[in-house]
């Protein structure tokens, strides 16, 4: 293994070590413990590489290493986990394991989970708002308000019926399997989370605004890439689904 790719191994592991433990102190915030402060301990906490939190401090510092982002990263890996809990329901995918362990709707109840989803959802868009307060410190408020406006309406886009709930809507009910059905349903479902993390980064890194439709189309495949590498490994897991959406074995 060459010096370089230690080099990037070791920021990796640092940025992780930085987002579990803020994530712990997140979970601290969450008020006394009950079973929704259990279970959003448990779904948060759950293993898991934390990639696209990663991803947004990796552009943040490269663009700032003065400025934080780590309230952006954290909205991130919310956004993700109460998307891997919708998906894991009964109603939609009906997984009984996630990474693993079992599926929160299993370890709890479905309703708890369901409400797990919510809360992470609406934390997420605080953790955003937070973000941009922080950094009044070191920009002028009027464009932290910009910035904190841009990111929500970035992540309103991405998580909504254009995104990842739209994506998940069509892997459920998918009008064919046609390729372009296929890209459509992974952009939406999956390159949709890593566009949050790309424009989170980008705006709270205080990049060139004119160039977040360029960040966009980085996200876009990049995410892409993800999902064919993913694909390519899981392959054996994807045949065994009733709808295989697995674009490696679709582009041939």
């Amino acid at each position: 293994m060459s010096l370089k790719l230690l080099s990037i191994n070791k920021i990796f592991l640092q940025l992780k070590k930085d987002i579990e433990k803020a994530l712990k102190n997140e979970i601290l915030n969450m008020g006394k413990k009950t079973n929704l402060r259990d279970a959003l301990e448990y779904s948060l906490l759950n293993g898991g590489k934390r990639f696209r939190p990663i991803i947004v401090l990796l552009i943040a510092k490269t663009l700032n290493k003065n400025f934080s982002a780590i309230n952006a990263a954290l909205a991130c890996e919310f956004f993700h986990t109460a998307s891997l809990i919708a998906d894991d329901l009964p109603c939609m995918d009906d997984e009984t394991y996630r990474r693993d362990k079992k599926s929160l709707h299993l370890k709890f109840n479905e309703s708890t989970a369901i409400l797990a989803s919510y809360a992470l959802i609406s934390s997420g868009y605080e953790l955003i708002y937070k973000n941009a307060k922080v950094l009044e410190k070191d920009i002028p408020s009027d464009k932290c308000n910009e910035l904190c406006m841009l990111a929500i309406e970035s992540v309103s886009k991405y998580a909504g019926i254009h995104g990842a709930t739209g994506g998940q809507y069509l892997d459920l009910f998918p009008s064919d399997t046609s390729l372009d059905t296929i890209i459509e349903i992974i952009h939406k479902k999956t390159i949709s989370l890593f566009e949050i993390s790309f424009v989170l980064g980008w705006l709270y890194g205080g990049g060139d605004l004119n160039k977040l439709d360029l960040i966009k189309e980085c996200a876009y495949h990049f995410g892409m890439a993800f999902q064919i590498a993913d694909d390519i490994k899981d392959n054996e897991d994807d045949l065994k689904k009733n709808i295989n959406i697995n674009i490696a074995i679709a582009i041939g």
